[in-house]
């Protein structure tokens, strides 16, 4: 579970905004607002000949939290809002954690909820950034800022690709593990969260 949703958050974040003074792009979330697509992710691990191949769809919403639904090859999901981390098997809860519990992941939601108010140093804190391109292409690289602390621990570096939205992740691990995450059909609408949505991010029924 932590390796996925690491992935997700770190993907969801670059969806929700890059907030540097001269952007890159600017989709900030506001009260109210959802961004939602289909994901398809490759995990690259050594050992094995055949990378990992997962797809489905995910779903955030400000202020309430991520839904992160796979699909294929099984049906599997990760519910992250400010106060737990829920893992679903086949529609069952299965698993439910405290955010305090996990420190290194609430970090990363903390960056999150920063970055749908617009704040960059939350992100500018753990990593140094690399920008090149426009608001029609561009790419972000980030690498952690300290060696030896925990961020560097599960990660090498993360390369974001996107336009409009971002297109792709790629995460390298200091393992030599990688993983890629490309995104399609992405949509950001004020329409309410459906009842199961609601249910699952803990919101008052619509």
């Amino acid at each position: 579970m932590t390796c996925k949703l690491l992935v997700a958050l770190i993907s969801v974040l670059f969806m929700t905004t890059i907030g540097t003074a001269q952007p890159l792009y600017d989709q900030r979330l506001r009260p109210g607002e959802k961004l939602e697509g289909l994901f398809i992710q490759e995990r690259h691990l050594a050992g094995l000949a055949a990378p990992l191949h997962s797809e489905g769809r995910f779903l955030l919403a400000a202020g309430l939290g991520l839904i992160w639904q796979s699909e294929k090859p099984f049906d599997t999901a990760v519910v992250m809002t400010p106060a737990a981390i829920t893992q679903f098997v086949d529609g069952k809860e299965i698993q439910r954690t405290p955010i305090e519990h996990l420190p290194f992941l609430a970090r990363f939601y903390d960056m999150l909820a920063g970055a749908l108010g617009g704040d960059w140093n939350a992100m500018a804190h753990e990593f140094s950034v690399a920008r090149q391109g426009d608001t029609r292409e561009w790419t972000v690289v980030l690498t952690p800022l300290n060696p030896d602390g925990p961020t560097a621990a599960q990660l090498r570096s993360i390369a974001v690709r996107g336009g409009a939205y971002v297109d792709s992740v790629e995460l390298r691990r200091p393992n030599g593990d990688w993983e890629r995450l490309d995104f399609r059909d992405q949509q950001r609408s004020s329409e309410p969260l459906g009842p199961a949505e609601a249910r699952l991010l803990g919101a008052a029924p619509p």
